[in-house]
C-alpha cells in the first residue's frame, strides 16, 4: 500500500492518498490570496479533504485477491 498512485505503475496493488491535483489548485487559491493583499498569518490553513483510492487490479489478479 501506498500514499501515491504511481506506484501502482510499478506493480503496488493499491493506494490511498489525497488528491494532488486538488491539492494544487488549493495552493493556487492561497496564492491568489496573498498576490491580493491578504497577510499569510491571516489566511486559515486548510487540510485535505478530498482523496483518492486506487487499485492495480492486475496486481490484485495476480495474487489471487477478487475486487
Amino acid at each position: 500500500m501506498a500514499e501515491s498512485s504511481q506506484f501502482l505503475f510499478d506493480g503496488g496493488l493499491v493506494s490511498y492518498g489525497t488528491d494532488w491535483v486538488y491539492m494544487y489548485k488549493r495552493a493556487a487559491a492561497q496564492v491568489a490570496k496573498i498576490l491580493k493583499g491578504n497577510q499569510p498569518a491571516d489566511i486559515p490553513i486548510e487540510q485535505a479533504m478530498k482523496f483518492e483510492l486506487f487499485i492495480n487490479l492486475k496486481t490484485a489478479k495476480q495474487i489471487g485477491l477478487g475486487v
